[in-house]
């Protein structure tokens, strides 16, 4: 039951402490990427699979080596969890639009998106914060707990090895178009079912309209796991998210998701919950998984029945020779 409590424990930890404050390891993970890129870095896929290899497999081997019991799983999950910074982040975001602070607001945004915030408006600020709760529940927290439950901490290290490589050269700058080819797709396959799981609990808010706007519109995203995630959170809310991102100068269009109204500033604190809910069917599913995976133990096959104790039995005394002739003459 090592894996099962240390997914709980690690879950609550996060819930209640957030990021450990001071030597993330996370962050100290992008530090060597950062450092071990100057040395595998050429502009072609070949160069960024060996890196990719290099950082993925170290970590998965590290994580092996460590004694797996309670105490390990709860503090890796503890750490690649990001439940708590993401609800705080976005609900930061909130209390700026509720004041009217446009200017805090946008720059507040940027901790949860990479797109360029110097242009949004007040809704649009506000769509940015909720699509982000709704990929980032996926990526920060349901993922890393179905891989827990499958691998333990090999699966929880990992995985977000594999996210935090994919944030930092998955995406398609001139410098990472080709480099970073690896990372995106092994991220992708990392995230193909936790990102459906993602949709499937937060339809549960409102089957109806989440399973629909999932099947027509999560198509139109150009991420194959972030559009079902986001068009199912979109139809769970009533919303309409999606439409044309500027990334520096790069325009996206992803066309929308949902049927509802445009977000604004409360209906971030409406994903936000939305996704607290998601990230306990998340736990409760991965508390499933770890308990039907463990191995049952086998009670051993009953052996022969042992032989019966006899009591010795010695020669017999010879009887008395008078007792012999009495019972002959009587």
């Amino acid at each position: 039951m090592g894996r099962t409590l240390g997914l709980v424990l690690g879950f609550a930890a996060d819930r209640l402490l957030g990021d450990p404050p001071r030597w993330h390891p996370v962050a100290g993970f992008g530090r060597v990427a950062t450092a071990v890129e100057r040395v595998t870095y050429a502009d072609h896929r070949v160069a960024g699979a060996l890196h990719v290899t290099v950082l993925v497999g170290g970590t998965v081997a590290l994580a092996r080596a460590l004694p797996e019991g309670t105490a390990t799983t709860a503090v890796c999950t503890w750490t690649v969890l990001g439940g708590r910074s993401l609800a705080r982040e976005a609900t930061a975001v909130h209390a700026h639009l509720a004041s009217g602070d446009l200017a805090a607001a946008r720059q507040r945004v940027t901790h949860l998106v990479g797109r360029d915030p110097s242009r949004l408006d007040a809704d649009e600020v506000a769509r940015a914060a909720v699509e982000s709760v709704a990929e980032n529940t996926a990526d920060a927290v349901v993922a890393p707990l179905l891989w827990g439950a499958v691998a333990g901490p090999a699966g929880l290290l990992g995985y977000r090895a594999v996210n935090t490589l994919d944030a930092m050269v998955g995406h398609r700058s001139p410098r990472h178009a080709r480099f970073g080819w690896a990372a995106a797709r092994l991220d992708d396959v990392a995230n193909l079912l936790p990102a459906r799981v993602t949709a499937l609990l937060a339809s549960a808010a409102a089957p109806g309209p989440a399973l629909r706007a999932w099947r027509r519109d999560a198509p139109r995203h150009p991420s194959p796991n972030a559009g079902p995630v986001e068009a199912a959170f979109a139809g769970a809310l009533g919303l309409r998210l999606g439409g044309t991102n500027r990334y520096g100068e790069d325009v996206e269009d992803r066309g929308f998701l949902g049927s509802g109204r445009p977000p604004g500033a409360p209906d971030i604190l409406r994903a936000v919950r939305l996704a607290e809910a998601v990230d306990l069917g998340a736990l409760s599913l991965a508390v499933l998984a770890a308990t039907a995976g463990r191995p049952r133990r086998r009670r051993p096959p009953p052996g022969p029945l042992p032989a019966p104790v006899l009591p010795a039995v010695g020669p017999r005394p010879p009887r008395c020779p008078g007792r012999r002739r009495r019972r002959a003459w009587r």
